[in-house]
């Protein structure tokens, strides 16, 4: 279709994907020409057919295009369980700093599920929590696993949290956390929450424990409005929420930035049925929606919508959603429900981000003390023999998968060859004085893993309390 001639067009990045990814993105690109929408595609390569092709799932060029047209649309990638390349999607959103992940829960008609008015916002931290992937085994039976949440990240990605539930006219905004058992990582998270709520006056902001969140949601989701999350849990939650109103083949997905942004299906690759013709695009041409309200494309984003809603209602629908409809069937439906095109629209990107990364703290230097350390140690034989001072330093207590095993009796149960081992000083210490008794346990054959340093800042432990300790 002809676009207005005095419209200019937004270049945009496009990743097919795998598996159905080439079906149900050649559907939206049919879409979007059949509605004039201002796009000029440019395609890259990604996913599971590009490592075959190119030796590598996610080649610089891809990444170089994305950093130039700062906005694109990509299908579904294969992501191997237990080995092989990481995920892209991770992958991508980490490279671009893409802290945001919007992921919109709306019933949508003809499509039945236990619910009706759904109409969620999750947005899910994308780029902390365990997401970090910094991994390490510390002992034959032992994996470790290190959680990040940080303060700039939060506040980056709850100051937009904030202003989407804004500029979007909700009402309410929940945090969603674990602080009672996390306290500090959750409990950073929750603080900042309440912190940028108080810039936000017309919100209601309140909290919620995430164990009290999914109950509720699979009673009431009509009682949320707006959910903040960091990632691990926002990914879970978002995967729930989706199931409140089809299922992942209506689910669309954003990963947004400063000033950039990556629009995908959150559904997988389903190679079960790639070149059937019987793909589900919903959850791509949502996606591809939520990209046109990112380029300021509002009306064509609601005329495209509205046209796929049309379509749902009137009973065609693809076989995952219990219709008959091939893909070609679905897609000719969607653009004879399209109303004719009565406006001109221009795209527009938000402003671009920092040319280059810029070192971030939220905090001025604070007088940080140096007072202990938590010592992990492998003893295969059971307690570890450690010295009870070292230097300034006194042990405090043992721990063996999180519970206290010293001082004290040691309670029945299963013990790993991990311990933690806590050393305190009742003064500030230096770090020479520190690796001086890491020197003293190391020429005593203790086998230590790592150790973590621990500090007070203004009388304040920055560090979780062990069980049993004052």
């Amino acid at each position: 279709m002809d676009y207005p001639t005095a419209v200019r067009k937004q270049r945009v990045t496009l990743i097919r994907g795998d598996g159905i990814g080439p079906e149900i993105t050649a559907a939206v690109e049919e879409i979007f020409d059949a509605a004039a929408v201002p796009i000029e595609w440019e395609e890259h390569f990604a996913g599971l057919e590009c490592l075959h092709r190119f030796g590598t799932p996610l080649p610089e060029e891809t990444l170089e295009a994305i950093v130039r047209t700062r906005v694109a649309l990509k299908g579904p990638t294969t992501t191997p369980i237990g080995g092989g390349h990481k995920s892209i999607n991770v992958t991508i959103r980490k490279a671009l700093d893409l802290f945001a992940n919007v992921r919109p829960a709306r019933s949508l008609p003809g499509v039945r599920t236990r619910f009706e008015n759904v109409d969620l916002i999750v947005l899910r931290e994308n780029i902390e929590d365990t997401y970090g992937g910094i991994e390490h085994w510390q002992t034959p039976d032992v994996v470790q696993q290190l959680r990040i949440i940080t303060r700039p990240g939060s506040d980056a990605f709850l100051r937009f949290a904030f202003e989407l539930a804004r500029s979007q006219g909700r009402r309410r905004i929940t945090c969603v956390h674990k602080a009672n058992i996390h306290k500090m990582t959750d409990g950073l998270f929750r603080e900042r929450f309440y912190t940028i709520a108080a810039e936000y006056p017309e919100l209601h902001a309140d909290d919620i424990l995430i164990d009290n969140l999914c109950m509720q949601l699979v009673v009431r989701p009509e009682a949320f409005d707006v959910l903040v999350l960091p990632n691990l849990f926002g990914d879970i939650v978002s995967d729930l929420c989706a199931g409140l109103v089809g299922g992942l083949g209506v689910a669309p997905g954003g990963n947004i930035g400063h000033g950039r942004a990556v629009f995908e299906a959150v559904h997988g690759s389903a190679p079960d049925i790639a070149g059937k013709g019987i793909a589900n695009p919903t959850a791509l041409l949502l996606s591809a929606v939520q990209m046109l309200h990112f380029l300021s494309l509002h009306r064509h984003a609601q005329r495209i919508e509205e046209a796929l809603r049309l379509t749902l209602a009137a009973g065609i629908r693809t076989r995952d959603l219990g219709g008959n409809a091939s893909t070609r069937e679905f897609t000719r439906a969607i653009i004879s429900n399209l109303r004719p095109l009565d406006f001109a629209e221009e795209p527009t990107l938000p402003p671009a981000p920092e040319p280059a990364p810029q070192p971030v703290s939220s905090t001025p230097d604070a007088p940080w003390q140096l007072r202990g350390m938590d010592l992990f140690v492998r003893s295969p034989e059971g307690l570890p023999q450690l010295p009870e001072k070292l230097g300034k330093l006194q042990l405090v207590m043992i721990s063996n998968r999180g519970t206290k095993v010293y001082p004290g009796i040691t309670p029945p149960i299963l013990l790993v060859d991990w311990y933690r081992c806590r050393y305190l000083a009742e003064e500030a210490l230096t770090h020479a004085e520190l690796a001086a008794a890491l020197a003293e346990l190391t020429a005593a054959g203790v086998e230590w893993m790592h150790v973590e340093k621990l500090h007070h800042v203004n009388g304040t432990a920055l560090y979780s309390k062990a069980q049993g300790e004052e």
